[in-house]
Formats: C-alpha cells, structure tokens, sequence
C-alpha cells in the first residue's frame, strides 16, 4: 500500500516578499514620521526664538522712542522754566522799583499831612478873626511827577512776541511731527517717460518733467497719453502705505494725484482726464482757484492766506483702507482726504482700491508763451 507523504506549503518567492515588506514599509514610515517631529520641533523651537526676539526687539525700540521723547520733553521743559524764571525776574525788578517809587510817595505823604497839621495847629492858636497869613515858602512840599516811574512795567511787547513765537514754534512741531509721520512711509517716485504725453520731457533720472513745445522722437506707444498732458509714476502701489511730494512752483496751473492703470490715454474725454473718472484722484490748480477732483465731481478748497497754492503738494496713499490724501507739503495742512467716508459729494464711497495705483501728474496747455516752460519735480525726502 502506498504511504501518504505530507507536504508543507510551497515558499514562493512572492509570499516571502510581502511579509518581509511589511515591516519594512512601516518602519520606513515610522522613521519618516520621526524625522518629520524632529523637524517641525526644530522648527517650532526656530519660531518661538523668533518670537522671543521680536518682544525683545519691539521693546528695544520703544525704549528708544521713549528716549527721543524724554528728550523733546527736557528740552521744552527747560526752555519752560528759563522763560518763566525770566518773566518773574522781570516782575521782581519791576516791582521792587515800583516799591522804592511807593516809599518815595509815602514819606512825600507823610511831610504833606504833617505841614498840613502844623498849619492847622496855627490856624486854632490864633485870636478870632486874627488868623495869620501862611508863607507857601514856609511849607512847600510840591512834588512833581517822575516819568521814569510812569514807565515801571512789565515789558508787555517783549511778551506778545514771546506768544507769537511760541505759537509759531508750536506749528511749526505739529507740522515737523506730521511730517515725520508721512516720512516713515516716503516712496521714491520716477516718472514712466514711455506712457507720458510727448511733449512731457521727462529729466533727472525720471525726477523732474517738463512741456517742451515739441513732441519727442521716438515711436508712439499703446499707453502712452495722445492728448491730455499726463504722466504717472512707472511703480506701481498694490499694498502698504506710501508718501511723496511733488514741486508744482513754477507751474501756473497743475493736477497732481493717483490713477489706476485703466485710465484712458487717447483722447481729450473725461475718461483720460484726472479727476474726472472714477479710476482717479486728484488735486488741482487753475486759473487761481484750487480744488479736489473725483468721478468729475469737485470740492473747492482755501488757499493759505496771501499765500495762494500750495507749492509743494504731498500724496499719501493707505492701498489696504483705500485711503489718499493731499497735504500742502509745507504747512503740512491735509487739503482733502479720499476714503470710505467720503464725503457725498462724490457720490459714491469707495471702501477698497480694486486696481494697482499710480502716481499721476498733469499740466494744462499754457495760455501764452512762456520763456520758461512750465515744469514739476519729484523732490527729494529724508528724515
């Protein structure tokens, strides 16, 4: 009879290969995740170092600006204390001469009352009807008048031009304080020569521009201005908060603002012109009379008194609170402001900037022929 033979199972290759896969694949993913928590530990260690630097930095600087401020402070405080001590200075000599004048008259008073009583004291002696005639000489006491006493007070001149320059001193710190503000966030601004008007020469490194009677050479470009006389900045603003001034002197009339890219360049319709559109805004200047300009619609505004326009504008831009203001550069005097409360008269609050911005500039066709040709500049700042 046949033996019957057990057989184990057959080892194929295959089978051998996934179990010893298995393990190998999950310690492979073990160790992956253990370097994985070894480096976001680091990481996170990199981060809080950071973040303990930062405390540290942040109060680094505030100690400092409390410094600088420490120092503003003793210096007005002893410019404080040496103008008082002067005017009570002058109020003690002032005094103390009106106080020798007063003892001067006193003892004058008391010679009067006492001449005074003896020639009574003679008039009662006397007989009844018997009354003796007084010789003046015999009791003269008339003092005149000093002028110089007359003149004892406090300098009251000297004092309404310690005010005035005080108050002036004082304006003067507002205005530097507000600059020093808008200066932190100073932007350089160069003028894109491509898209200008062509009779726009842009100088200085894109700095300075001004109307020549000729149109450059050069091909014509699609974005550049056929007909209004406008230049914008080549940067444009998407984000942040940026400052800077434009020299409008020794222009007679002038639009200084910002635009978006989609303002139209061909043409002489509103929809190329500053201010006159809702893709920009501006502040203007013509024929003597300065206002501000939106979705063409406008705002009259004062000019500083015998000063006329300003001459230096500034343009501030918040992109993220669509926010611009114009500021006469050198009061410092916000001219109008643009921002989600705006004011009804332009109709429509914008709350946001929707489009990159533009530094945009513009002259107007001169009247008459000028020997100097009207011109702007970019100026230059620094704190």
């Amino acid at each position: 009879m046949g033996s019957i033979w057990s057989r184990s199972p057959i080892r194929t290759p295959q089978n051998q290969t996934a179990k010893q896969t298995a393990p190998r694949s999950s310690a492979h993913r073990l160790a992956e995740l253990e370097k994985e928590s070894r480096r976001t530990e680091a990481h996170m260690a990199s981060l809080k170092k950071r973040q303990a630097n930062l405390t540290m930095n942040a109060d680094e600087m505030v100690r400092q600006v409390r410094e600088r401020y420490e120092g503003l402070r003793l210096a007005l405080d002893w410019d404080e204390q040496a103008v008082l001590e002067r005017l009570e200075q002058e109020h003690r000599e002032s005094s103390s001469r009106l106080t020798r004048v007063l003892q001067d008259w006193s003892q004058h008073l008391r010679v009067v009352r006492k001449h005074s009583g003896t020639i009574t004291k003679l008039q009662e002696g006397a007989p009844m009807g018997q009354q003796q005639e007084v010789l003046i000489e015999d009791f003269s006491c008339h003092k005149k008048l000093n002028a110089d006493d007359e003149a004892i007070r406090l300098n009251e001149e000297r004092f309404q031009k310690l005010l005035k320059a005080l108050g002036k001193l004082s304006k003067d710190l507002e205005a530097q304080l507000q600059r020093k503000i808008l200066l932190l966030d100073s932007t350089e601004v160069v003028i894109d020569s491509i898209t200008s008007h062509r009779q726009i020469k842009v100088t200085s490194g894109g700095r300075s521009m001004y109307v020549s009677p000729k149109e450059c050479s050069g091909p014509h470009h699609p974005l550049q201005f056929d007909q209004v006389y406008c230049a914008l900045g080549s940067a444009a603003i998407t984000a942040g908060q940026h400052y800077w001034e434009a020299s409008v002197h020794c222009c007679p009339a002038w639009a200084v603002g910002v635009a978006y890219s989609s303002l139209h360049r061909k043409g002489r319709d509103k929809s190329a012109k500053l201010g006159r559109n809702r893709l920009s805004w501006c502040l203007e200047f013509q024929d003597g009379h300065l206002s501000a300009w939106h979705n063409d619609r406008h705002v009259a505004l004062s000019t500083r008194a015998g000063q006329g326009a300003p001459k230096k504008v500034g343009v501030f831009v918040n992109y993220p609170k669509g926010y611009v203001a114009f500021y006469d550069a050198e009061a410092m005097k916000v001219l109008q402001e643009f921002s989600g409360a705006c004011s009804a008269m332009f109709e429509r609050a914008h709350h946001q900037f929707t489009e990159p911005l533009f530094p945009a500039f513009r002259f107007f066709k001169p009247k008459d022929v000028r020997s100097v040709p009207d011109h702007m500049w970019i100026c230059e700042l620094s704190l």
